[in-house]
This record gives C-alpha cells, sequence and structure tokens, in this order.
C-alpha cells in the first residue's frame, strides 16, 4: 500500500475545493491547475499550491494533458484526482498518468474506455444479465438498419451517440418521416462533440424516472453499493435536483436494483467510485443505462444519508486500501436533496449569466450544506460550465427536506448576475414534485408555472433591493477611485499559494 502524499486537482470551480477538502482532513497536500480566466478563482487560493496552464479555453488548459502531467511532475505530486467532467473519463489521460508513474484517482483505462462507449456498455451489461433498453446490439451502419429496427421494437426511438453524454447527439424521433433527419443530425452533432459519429438505437420509454445506483469498489474484489439517488428532475436531459431515497423506490425494488448495480460493477472489474444509471418505468421494470466511471456532481447527498465520505473512499482505494464496510454495514438515514444553482437566466431560455458577483448570503442552519466557489467580487468566467454551487440539505423525513430546502433557497442570495434560485424555489413548491409524482418532463409538464413570478411578493424583498441599491452606491463610489474590485482576503488562510507562471 502507497501513501498518498500530495495530489493535484485536475479541475476548477467547486469540484475542485470539494476534493482539498478531504485532503485536508487527511493530511494531504493539494496542488492547483487553472487557467488565464480562473487566476482569481477560489480553488487557486485554498490549494497548498497553485500552478498556471494556459488559456481560458478549456481546450488550451483544462483537457491539456500534457501540461497537466507537467506540472504533475514539477510539483512531485504522487496522484492525481480528475473530479467530473474534463478528463474524468479520458482512458488516454489514465493510461499516460499510470505511464508517467502517477497515481489516477479512478478505474483502470481499460475500464474508462468500455464503459464510455455506450455500445459496448450495453454489450457487456447484456452478457452480465443486466436489463437494458430494447434497441440495437452495435452501431447501425445504414439507414436502412434504422427502419428494420423500427419495425421490429416500434416507435418512439432515440437515437444515441456511442461516445454521447450530457445530452449530446441524441435525438428522438416519433415518426417514420424524422428517422433519416434525426440519424443525420445526431451523428453530426457526435462527431462534433466527441470525435465519433457512431450513433446507436433504443426504445423510448414514455415517462421515464432516471435512478442512478452509488457504487464503490476496491482493487481486493470488494463491491458495495451506498443506495440509490433520483435524477428525475431534468432540462435538456442536464439534471438539476437530485435527492435520496427515491419516492419511487420500493424496498424491494431497492435491494433488485442495487443487487444489479453491483454485479455490473464486478463484470468490468471495476474499482474505485462509480455510478450505474437506470431508466425506470412506471410499471417498475428497469435497464441499464449507462456508467458513469468518476465521481458524480451529486455525491453529497449520498454522504449525508451514509455518513461515507466518497472522495476520501477514493483516495483510499488508490492507495490500495480495504473498504472499511459491508453491504450489511449500510444504510439510508434520512432523507438529502441536492439544487444546483446555476449563473444563467431561466426567464431568458436560461441563457448563461457571467459577469461580477457583488453580493452573497448564503444558507446556513441545521441540516444545510453549500459547494461553491464563488465570492463577492469575482468575476464568473463564460468559458465553463454556469453551474457556481450546489445546495444541498438533510432532514429526517423528505417533506421535512423540502421545507427545509425553501427555508435555505429564501435566505440564498446573489446579486450582480441571474442566477436559477427562484426556480429551483418555485419546484419546491410545486405540488407534483411535493407529492413525489414526477418523472423525466417534469420540467416540461409544469415549465409555465416553473418560469412564471412567483404569485405573492414577500414585503422583505423591498428592504433587501433597498439594501442593494445602498450597497451598489457605496461600491461604486469606491471603485470610482480604484482600478479594480479586490475582494478581501480569507483571514483563515494559513498558507500561501504558489503562483507559478
Amino acid at each position: 500500500m502507497k501513501k498518498i502524499k500530495k495530489i493535484l486537482i485536475a479541475n476548477r470551480g467547486e469540484i475542485a475545493i470539494r476534493v482539498m477538502r478531504t485532503c485536508r482532513e487527511l493530511d494531504i497536500e493539494t496542488v492547483a491547475v487553472y487557467s488565464e480566466a480562473d487566476r482569481t478563482s477560489l480553488h487557486v487560493r485554498y490549494a497548498h499550491e497553485a500552478y498556471y496552464i494556459g488559456k481560458a479555453p478549456s481546450s488550451e488548459s483544462y483537457l491539456n494533458i500534457d501540461k497537466i502531467i507537467e506540472v504533475a511532475q514539477k510539483s512531485k505530486a504522487d496522484a492525481i484526482h480528475p473530479g467530473y467532467g474534463f478528463l474524468s473519463e479520458n482512458a488516454e489521460f489514465a493510461e499516460r498518468c499510470k505511464k508517467e508513474d502517477i497515481i489516477f484517482i479512478g478505474p483502470s483505462p481499460e475500464v474508462i474506455v468500455s464503459m464510455g462507449d455506450k455500445i459496448q456498455a450495453r454489450e457487456a451489461m447484456t452478457a452480465a444479465g443486466i436489463p437494458v433498453v430494447p434497441g440495437t446490439d452495435g452501431e447501425i451502419e445504414t439507414e436502412e438498419e434504422v427502419l428494420a429496427v423500427i419495425e421490429e421494437i416500434g416507435l418512439p426511438v432515440m437515437i444515441k451517440a456511442s461516445a454521447g453524454g450530457g445530452g449530446k447527439g441524441m435525438r428522438l424521433v416519433k415518426d417514420h418521416s424524422e428517422v433519416v433527419s434525426a440519424v443525420r443530425a445526431a451523428r453530426s452533432e457526435a462527431k462534433s462533440a466527441f470525435g465519433n459519429d457512431a450513433v446507436y438505437i433504443e426504445k423510448y420509454i414514455t415517462s421515464p424516472h432516471h435512478i442512478e445506483f452509488q457504487i464503490l469498489a476496491d482493487t481486493h474484489g470488494n463491491t458495495v453499493h451506498l443506495f440509490e439517488r433520483e435524477c428525475s428532475v431534468q432540462r435538456r436531459h442536464q439534471k438539476m435536483i437530485e435527492e435520496t431515497p427515491s419516492p419511487l423506490m420500493t424496498a424491494e425494488l431497492r435491494e433488485k436494483m442495487g443487487n444489479a448495480a453491483v454485479e455490473a460493477a464486478k463484470a468490468v472489474n471495476y474499482y474505485g467510485a462509480g455510478t450505474i444509471e437506470f431508466l425506470v418505468d412506471n410499471d417498475l421494470n428497469y435497464y441499464f443505462l449507462e456508467m458513469n466511471t468518476r465521481l458524480q456532481v451529486e455525491h453529497p447527498i449520498t454522504e449525508r444519508v451514509t455518513g461515507i465520505d466518497l472522495v476520501k473512499q477514493q483516495i483510499h482505494v488508490a492507495e490500495g486500501r480495504t473498504l472499511p464496510f459491508k453491504q450489511e454495514d449500510l444504510r439510508q438515514k434520512g432523507h438529502a436533496i441536492e439544487c444546483r444553482v446555476y449563473a444563467e437566466d431561466p426567464d431568458n431560455n436560461f441563457m448563461p449569466s457571467a459577469g461580477k458577483v457583488y453580493k452573497i448570503s448564503a444558507p446556513l442552519g441545521l441540516g444545510v450544506r453549500t459547494d461553491g466557489y464563488v465570492y463577492e467580487g469575482y468575476e464568473i468566467p463564460i468559458y465553463y460550465d454556469p453551474m457556481i454551487s450546489k445546495l444541498i440539505v438533510w432532514a429526517n423525513t423528505r417533506d421535512e427536506a423540502i421545507a427545509r430546502m425553501r427555508r435555505a433557497l429564501y435566505e440564498y442570495k446573489i446579486t450582480g448576475v441571474k442566477t436559477s434560485i427562484k426556480m429551483l424555489e418555485r419546484v419546491m413548491n410545486n405540488e407534483n414534485f411535493i407529492a413525489g409524482n414526477y418523472d423525466t418532463h417534469f420540467i416540461e409538464k409544469n415549465v409555465e408555472q416553473l418560469l412564471s413570478d412567483a404569485p405573492k411578493k414577500d414585503p422583505v424583498d423591498m428592504v433587501i433591493i433597498a439594501t442593494l441599491i445602498d450597497y451598489l452606491d457605496k461600491l461604486g463610489s469606491t471603485e470610482a477611485n480604484t482600478k479594480e474590485f479586490t475582494p478581501a482576503q480569507s483571514r483563515w488562510k494559513k498558507i500561501p499559494y504558489v503562483n507559478h507562471f
């Protein structure tokens, strides 16, 4: 077993800080990397060391494998944690780490390849006896093949990119007249986004629930699941709100799906933290959707109901340790909900809202956790994902958790940029969500209510507006005498970061 002493986090924003927090608890030094646009980002300040790796576009910085490996070697990092997004599911990156004798905190390159390709993943799950959505066994080569498959399984169907993710390279086909254009569009988008235009077909499940199981495995053959997360509140296939336990779940279904998730991981010799994603229909039939070979954005709600630090377990597995618990030791306690807060304008077609953050009032209190990276005076760059924080609450029951999330969202004030906070509040007040009666079409079914102004204005809002006007007026006076607004340095900072240009 090799003790890791220094970890480079090949990421930015809230996930970089999240990983660094666990590292500090483990007395592991951290190395941040940053682009031109992230010179003042909080993860740069939080790390023990920070290195500049390139210009703002991610292709010239956070996706630059050579540069990140160079920094890891220069800083003498033992390991690299990729977070999620960017290089987290890049087999070439994992292989390069292995070649350079740097521990990659994640699964093997071979597993990343097999599970990253949706066609290979379907084949592996079928061989393991895991139910998959009816569709093609492999890549479709011609439009005639598409028509033949549709004749067999019926409409509607989903054309999906083999190397896809995040909703890219996907097209819903409801009519035979749409087939040709849908295949061409899916291929084109897949080629542009992933450099691979291979597509396949799945039967489109009406009113599906998106439920995923967190799995954790060590290198000694031990694999467990840490229960499910309900991820059906989505917009354009991007998750917005997650909760655990799922309101759809029964004890019997949880056991069956949990066992299937463990078997799926074992079938590909998986180790580390990962997620098995399923679609569940109204009759509680479940089908394998995909495997994410990394940490998920929504992992904090699993941590909250199980009491297990997933990042800590990732690091321990990478060191060669055995999992300290068995499946029968794990329990779900209470209910947790996560809301993703985006810097975007829901009332203007969800346009990103980059710019300077003037004021933040973060929610506090029992059972509230905020994972974010923006601070007062920080300017949100235009180059990256608009998610700026995750708000997580926990309570003994689902009803209490919803009430706590309402309160937390009410307290959460960010000025200077548009955010999705108000929309998230409306979800928490939606009768279908409260009843647990929702699926992946929740947003489109309730869009009118979710995007409308709240029916009743709170008089306190006028006080907030008046305070903001006064604050901005004073800020303007200050900025008139300074070249740039400079946020106060954190008082808790004990170790200055090394600024390597």
